[in-house]
């Protein structure tokens, strides 16, 4: 299979074999791409994005990444303009996880778009599905924050730290807690920043 096949077939939603060889090669690549990026930020502070880039679907303009970031194979990797991904960020991106413009990500956050069969025997049988995610324009997820597959979480809303959220969180909602629940709205206030369009 070539690499559209692989995505096509791991995006599905269908039960894959998460270590087939074809699989496996992608995963080990992406792997080898993100330890060559963290090395040189943390021995020269040298953010060299174009190890990244030449992994993901696509990227904006000023995305900031800092170190030791893992992905499982970075082409189902889609990020906008303005976000910052703070320190050890895991992404397991089984199937596609988009990140919207003006998106902060605090450290040790995580996205998981895959998750293990639910059978024993499946399971053991290396058995894997997958489920995108998407954070809307203006997240921000504070440190600890993990994200299950097929959640979306809404424009403007923040979800608090040390937060599992495996449910949809609507747009202009505060939400937090083990599992994530929304506490309240956004307030917006009339000051000297500029009002965002809602």
């Amino acid at each position: 299979m070539n690499i559209e096949e692989i995505k096509q077939m791991i995006n599905s939603g269908e039960m894959y074999d998460d270590a087939g060889v074809e699989v496996s090669a992608l995963r080990t690549h992406a792997i080898s791409r993100c330890r060559k990026y963290n090395h040189k930020v943390n021995t020269n502070d040298d953010y060299d994005m174009s190890i990244l880039t030449a992994l993901f679907s696509e990227v904006g303009e000023n995305v900031y990444i800092e170190s030791n970031f893992r992905c499982e194979f970075g082409f189902n990797i889609s990020i906008g303009n303005d976000v910052y991904i703070n320190h050890d960020m895991i992404i397991l991106d089984c199937n596609e996880v988009k990140i919207g413009n003006n998106v902060y990500i605090g450290p040790r956050a995580g996205l998981y778009a895959a998750n293990h069969a639910e059978d024993p025997y499946e399971r053991a049988d290396k058995g894997v599905y997958s489920a995108p995610i998407i954070l809307e324009d203006n997240v921000w997820l504070g440190g600890d924050v993990k994200i299950t597959q097929g959640v979306t979480v809404g424009r403007n809303s923040i979800i608090g730290a040390g937060s599992v959220v495996t449910k949809d969180i609507p747009p202009n909602s505060i939400a937090a807690g083990v599992p994530c629940k929304v506490i309240r709205p956004i307030r917006f206030s009339d000051h000297r920043w500029k009002r965002p369009t809602i």
